[in-house]
């Protein structure tokens, strides 16, 4: 049985809410799972800040035994130094005019 750390979407249409758990990785994304090691709320508060709740302890204990974050799971967690933070997915070429570029 292969773990996964992912997000379980809840709340409403416009206005989701995430539960970080640790699941199957058979199982739907909204599915069952083993356990909730956190939330996040990309919505922001009035102050402008985006709540993340995270039991650092569990997370750390999924990793240790083979569990794998999902790509957004793995960049909150590279955020919070629970994970090293994943490389940049977009390559700097791409900003730099063709004509200009130096291609190896």
């Amino acid at each position: 049985m292969v773990v996964r750390l992912r997000l379980q979407r809840f709340g409403r249409k416009h206005l989701p809410f995430y539960r970080m758990v640790a699941a199957d990785s058979r199982s739907p994304r909204d599915g069952k799972h083993l356990e909730i090691v956190g939330t996040y709320n990309p919505i922001a508060n009035r102050e402008g800040i985006k709540e993340i709740r995270l039991k650092a302890d569990r997370l750390r204990y999924w990793i240790s035994v083979g569990a794998q974050p999902s790509d957004r799971v793995a960049w909150i967690l590279g955020k919070f130094g629970i994970l090293p933070p994943p490389p940049p997915r977009m390559s700097l070429q791409h900003k730099i005019p063709k004509k200009d570029r130096t291609d190896p």
